[in-house]
């Protein structure tokens, strides 16, 4: 027989979002007339920009030509991508980030699943709570994780909850972890941590010789002055931080795939033997061995999105989720129902009503509602009592999903 990695089997058996799909699929089977709102997983329904279907349209282009063509890409990612990003998400902003510091890949799901490959399996984690499941599912795959516990934690994870007691802004960790994840604007609460609320965690891992993993995915989608849209913002971050960035929710890439990740060239770690070792030398070791790199078209339509048009596009697809989050926070207040999110982030918490569960909320607004949401709890130990929506839907199922959840 063949012997298998049994971190894996430590596992529940599908992941959160497969488990909504799975419900939602059995439910349209038995009701197939039903008119389903989708608000669970954070799929876009906006199509992709123009400036970027034009610069696809020519990239393809240059594939069917010999002197254009282009094959294999370095796996870093093309130059012309990363000098975009470069200029237009970090130098216009005041931060100091060189292209080669860059590096493209299909996404920050994969990146920040994958970064582990480079961290010692003995790293300490500490993980916000609730937290994005590919964090936690990552790292019992590679064995950090420890085993099970009963209330739904692992035990070699510090879990640092966000809760509303304390403003969804977690408590500093106390374990002494080597990795700690941070996500702002978060996924699932909604919610964001200001420069003074975010400064004492960089100092942290400064004074700790802590890595923080930074995921700012939803970082487009800050409207308050005082929100940092990168962690190196921060005086410092460069030596203790990685940052994770997407296309899929800035410019409708789900389906396109493209992000990047930071790993700047002061940031170092130590091996077994005390040397100190390059973290960027090992990333980009490992996206050389693993990785062939986002496909040209890609990068092109990518690229298109730092245009005037592009850029000017990328925020009308903005604005356009953020008014359905305003529609989902008032309409939701106005039933009586508690939410927190949707002003810096496209998400809404729902604290669940009368007691029920997450699963019991979900279940009652597919089936009465025909709207789906994601239970709270697939996030964690503290998102129990709490249910995830997304602004992705249109203007019209995001007003009927108000109305619906009125009727309840």
């Amino acid at each position: 027989m063949i012997k298998v990695n049994d971190n894996f089997t430590l596992l529940s058996p599908s992941y959160l979002f497969s488990d909504i799909a799975k419900k939602v699929s059995d439910y349209r089977r038995e009701h197939p007339d039903a008119d389903i709102i989708r608000m669970g997983i954070g799929d876009v329904t906006r199509p992709v920009c123009p400036a970027a279907v034009e610069a696809l349209r020519r990239a393809a282009s240059d594939e069917s030509h010999a002197d254009t063509f282009h094959g294999y890409g370095p796996e870093q990612g093309y130059e012309f991508l990363r000098k975009a990003i470069a200029v237009h998400d970090y130098l216009e902003r005041g931060i100091d980030i060189s292209p080669d510091e860059i590096f493209i890949s299909d996404g920050a799901k994969s990146d920040t699943g994958n970064i582990g490959d480079i961290l010692s399996p003995d790293c300490r984690v500490a993980v916000t709570d609730p937290v994005y499941p590919v964090y936690v599912d990552t790292n019992v795959m590679a064995g950090r994780a420890g085993t099970p516990l009963p209330d739904g934690r692992w035990s070699r994870l510090e879990y640092l909850p966000c809760t509303a007691e304390n403003g969804f802004c977690p408590p500093l960790p106390v374990t002494d972890p080597d990795v700690i994840y941070l996500c702002f604007p978060n996924n699932p609460t909604g919610t964001a941590l200001t420069r003074a609320q975010l400064r004492p965690w960089v100092e942290y891992a400064l004074s700790h010789n802590a890595l923080l993993l930074f995921d700012a995915a939803y970082e487009a989608y800050v409207s308050e002055p005082d929100i940092p849209r990168s962690i190196y913002e921060i005086p410092g971050a460069e030596k203790c931080a990685i940052e994770f960035r997407s296309f899929s929710k800035t410019a409708g890439f789900t389906g396109l795939r493209c992000g990047y990740t930071i790993v700047p060239r002061a940031l170092n770690g130590t091996d077994s033997k005390g040397h100190t070792v390059s973290l960027h030398h090992l990333w980009l070791r490992r996206q050389s061995t693993k990785f062939n790199g986002a496909s040209y078209v890609i990068q092109r339509a990518a690229e298109a999105l730092y245009t005037p048009e592009g850029r000017r596009q990328v925020r009308e697809t903005i604005a356009y989720y953020m008014e359905n989050a305003r529609m989902l926070r008032e309409g939701l207040a106005s039933i009586g129902l508690q939410a927190f999110g949707g002003i810096n982030s496209p998400y809404i918490w729902v604290r669940t009503p009368g007691g029920l569960s997450s699963w019991e909320f979900f279940e009652q607004l597919l089936h009465k509602c025909n709207v789906v949401g994601t239970p709270g709890s697939g996030f964690g130990p503290s998102g129990e009592g709490y249910l995830r929506l997304t602004a992705f839907s249109t203007h019209e199922a995001t007003a009927a999903a108000i109305a619906r959840l009125g009727q309840l």
